[in-house]
């Protein structure tokens, strides 16, 4: 399922393959988006509507509420947008940010604990939390926010774990 925008952040080792990449679920974006998007169709209207006359105040009014909207709108998009998650056949990582970039990563061998919550709202619509403590730390190393389809993730997760303790036992 590659998003092939990896490239840019993402560098692989040579024996190292994408076994799962995503963003978090569109649902991320929350009310943000359509209220953004809400008051910038209403400000335009506005301001199409009163500049008829000439410009006056309510079509600066108007064109005012369609730039904030615009605004709030793409901002909660391109934070959902950039934010990824990917599991290679070795390593874990997770990328946020819009202006500035924050990788987190780290070796799947380290992993001693997943755990997947999922609210009511999170199972009807097809999303989760997945949570992943490594060893020698008593907190959550990282937390996979609102993915989609995280009985997916989990389980490609288990499948790596499985491989790296195959290869372990036969060394």
């Amino acid at each position: 399922m590659p998003l092939g925008s990896t490239r840019d952040w993402f560098h692989a080792s040579d024996d190292e393959s994408i076994v799962w990449e995503s963003r978090p679920h569109p649902i991320t974006m929350g009310a943000g988006l359509p209220v953004g998007v809400a008051l910038a169709l209403a400000g335009f209207l506005i301001a199409g509507w009163s500049g008829t006359d000439g410009i006056g105040l309510l079509t600066v009014f108007g064109v005012f509420i369609a730039v904030v909207g615009a605004v709030v709108a793409l901002t909660r998009y391109l934070v959902w947008t950039t934010t990824r998650y990917v599991i290679t056949s070795s390593e874990l990582y997770k990328k946020r940010g819009v202006v500035s970039r924050n990788v987190t990563q780290f070796r799947l061998d380290r992993v001693q604990n997943t755990s997947l919550r999922q609210s009511g709202i999170g199972r009807l619509l097809g999303y989760g939390d997945l949570t992943v403590s490594t060893a020698g730390s008593g907190d959550p190393e990282m937390t996979l926010e609102r993915v989609p389809r995280p009985d997916r993730a989990s389980s490609r997760i288990r499948d790596q774990l499985e491989s790296i303790a195959t290869d372990r036992s036969t060394i």
